[in-house]
């Protein structure tokens, strides 16, 4: 995780990549007033969940937001994003937000001619990456990297959750390739004042989302069409009769017998406690989705 600073044209174009949260700032600070003490934030690192405050994520934008200055950002800066959504990269996004600068997010998977291009565009004059292969990328355009680390200095160690709440929890397993994600997950999770939980990596997402068994799930449209085809995988094959009984359980839910298949199906697939999936507007060509998606009530784009 590495923040560089990167040489800047004349003009910058930065339209296509900027993101704008002009309420996020004011809607965190009523979040860590009313809610202090409440869970913001969940991550699950190095086989452990760490979960932060809503008070905790208040100190640490505001932490972040000094050592930003001492890097010399500023109003008219800018600030790239490139890699996973969890807590370092939404805390900087904050802090960019507190300071009043711009904020840009990019794909961790562009090749170098085009992220050459990109950067020379959007003139970025600061950036935060994730990933070692994406570091290099970045490496290679001539940009010296600092640490997340010595931006926030010296701050106690997320606390470890040892166990879950009943309270509503929003999950995300995207990155900064969802152009419109960092806007979707910090509105959603910001007017809501829902605690959001991010997987340890994209491998182990399947597993961690299980663990989480979240109400709410925060989807780009392609990562909607990979959990239909993961929930494919986990049902039994067309034309037998167990999966002729799931369907059958789902069609009519409102029997005993159905429902107590149904049920057991959803705590299979971790969405025992699921009530919503946001996705943006599907598109014409879309491919339909399977029953055990289009139970669950959308908030649409």
């Amino acid at each position: 995780m590495s923040v560089h600073e990167l040489k800047r044209p004349p003009l910058a174009d930065t339209a296509e990549w900027r993101v704008e949260l002009p309420k996020a700032l004011e809607q965190l600070r009523h979040w860590a007033q009313i809610s202090p003490l409440q869970p913001a934030l969940r991550h699950k690192r190095h086989g452990q969940w760490f979960v932060w405050r809503w008070i905790d994520v208040l100190r640490d934008v505001e932490r972040l937001a000094d050592g930003l200055r001492q890097q010399g950002f500023i109003e008219d800066s800018r600030l790239a994003l490139s890699g996973a959504f969890e807590p370092n990269l939404l805390l900087l996004a904050l802090a960019a937000q507190h300071i009043g600068g711009q904020l840009l997010t990019l794909p961790e998977n562009l090749d170098p001619e085009t992220l050459h291009k990109i950067l020379w565009r959007s003139s970025p004059t600061h950036a935060f990456v994730q990933g070692r292969q994406t570091q290099q990328c970045w490496l290679h355009q001539g940009q010296s990297l600092l640490s997340f680390n010595d931006l926030i200095g010296p701050v106690d160690t997320p606390q470890r959750l040892n166990r879950w709440s009943k309270n509503p929890q929003l999950w995300s397993e995207e990155g900064t390739q969802w152009q419109a994600g960092l806007t979707v997950l910090l509105e959603q999770w910001l007017t809501s004042g829902h605690s959001l939980a991010f997987p340890e990596s994209p491998g182990s997402a399947s597993r961690d989302r299980r663990e989480v068994a979240p109400s709410g799930l925060l989807l780009s449209a392609e990562r909607l069409q990979l959990l239909a085809a993961e929930i494919e995988s986990r049902l039994a094959p067309h034309d037998t009769w167990r999966r002729r009984l799931c369907d059958w359980a789902i069609a009519h839910p409102e029997k005993g017998l159905q429902r107590l298949i149904k049920n057991r199906v959803r705590r299979l697939l971790g969405f025992h406690n699921l009530h919503f999936i946001w996705q943006a507007t599907r598109s014409p060509d879309a491919q339909p989705q399977p029953t055990w998606l289009t139970e669950f009530k959308r908030d649409i784009a």
